[in-house]
C-alpha cells in the first residue's frame, strides 16, 4: 500500500456565504454561522441574486445569535464581536452582476472556506454550472461546503443545535485522502463531541493508502472497504451509517474545477442526503 505524507490543513479563520435570501439558503446561513462561532472567525455574507426589497429579508446575524440563545435580545451590533469572537461584514451586491461581485471579493480578501446552499438532490447551484460563476471555485481555489437545501445538516436554523457524530472521508492513492482527513479530525476537535470518522476506499483495482491517524479524544476512525461504482458505494454507507457530513479531497488547488465539475465528487454531492465539504488538495 501506499504511503500517504504528512499533511498541514490550514486553519479556518475566514468563512464566505453566498445567499440570496431563499429557504434554500437559510440552512446554509445556519451552517456558516455555526462554523464561525466555533472558529471565533470572520464572517462575510453576500446577497447574490434578488432585488433591493431582498434586502430586509438579509438573515440577521444577531437575530439569529438572539433566538440561539446566545446573545440577549436587543444586543448591539458590536456584542456579535466583544462577547463572541465573530467580526461579520455584508455585502449587498443588488445592482451588478452578483457574480462578478462576488469573484472580486474572493480575488481581493483571502477567503478559507466558502459556504453555499445547493436547491436540491439532483443539480448544483446555477453559479457553480454557467461558465462565468465556475471562475468563482476556478480562481478562488478555495475549500467550499455544499449544504443541500432537503437535506439534513450537521446545525439547526432553529435554535442552532450542532451535531456531528459521523463523517465520512472517501480514501484513494489520488487524489491524497490527507487534506479531507485532517479537516475530518479538526471538525471532530472543534465540536467537542463524540465523533466518528469512517474512511472508506471503494476498489476499484488500485492500491488503499496506508494511513496514519491522529488521536484524537472524543474521535474514533473506522476504515471500510467496498467493491463497486465508486459514486454509488460511497453514497449508500453515507446512508446506511447516518452520516452528518462527507468530506472529500479534490485533485489540487490548481485543478480545482475540474476535479469538482462531471467527477466522483459533483455526481456524490447530488445524490448524497446530507452537507459535503470539497477540500482542494495541495
Amino acid at each position: 500500500m501506499n504511503h500517504v505524507e504528512v499533511f498541514n490543513a490550514p486553519l479556518v479563520n475566514s468563512v464566505f456565504h453566498l445567499s440570496d435570501f431563499s429557504q434554500e439558503s437559510e440552512k446554509a446561513f445556519a451552517h456558516t454561522l455555526a462554523i464561525a462561532l466555533i472558529r471565533k472567525t470572520r464572517l462575510t455574507i453576500l446577497h447574490v441574486w434578488g432585488d433591493q426589497d431582498t434586502w430586509t429579508n438579509f438573515p440577521a446575524v444577531r437575530s439569529t445569535l438572539e433566538r440561539w440563545g446566545l446573545l440577549k435580545e436587543g444586543s448591539p451590533e458590536a456584542a456579535v464581536f466583544k462577547e463572541l469572537g465573530v467580526r461579520t461584514r455584508q455585502v449587498n451586491s443588488v445592482g451588478r452582476d452578483a457574480l462578478s461581485a462576488a469573484l472580486e471579493y474572493l480575488e481581493q480578501h483571502a477567503t478559507d472556506l466558502i459556504v453555499i446552499a445547493t436547491p436540491d438532490r439532483e443539480a448544483l447551484p446555477s453559479w457553480l454550472r454557467s461558465s462565468d460563476a465556475e471562475q468563482i471555485a476556478f480562481k478562488s481555489k478555495t475549500m467550499t461546503l455544499f449544504v443541500p437545501h432537503k437535506t439534513r445538516g450537521f446545525v439547526s436554523p432553529k435554535d442552532g443545535t450542532m451535531s456531528l457524530q459521523r463523517i465520512l472521508v472517501p480514501v484513494d492513492s489520488s487524489p491524497s485522502p490527507l487534506p479531507a482527513i485532517e479537516y475530518s479530525a479538526r471538525a471532530a476537535r472543534a465540536f467537542q463531541q463524540p465523533t466518528e470518522i469512517i474512511l472508506v476506499h471503494v476498489d476499484q483495482g488500485g492500491k488503499a493508502p496506508n494511513l496514519i491517524l491522529p488521536e484524537i479524544p472524543l474521535c474514533s476512525w473506522e476504515q471500510v472497504s467496498r467493491s463497486g461504482n465508486v459514486v454509488d458505494e460511497i453514497v449508500k454507507l453515507a446512508k446506511e451509517r447516518s452520516v452528518d457530513l462527507i468530506m472529500m479531497s479534490t485533485a489540487g488547488r490548481e485543478g480545482f474545477l475540474d476535479a469538482l465539475r462531471g467527477s466522483v465528487t459533483q455526481r456524490v454531492l447530488r445524490l448524497s442526503e446530507c452537507p459535503l465539504l470539497a477540500v482542494p488538495a495541495v
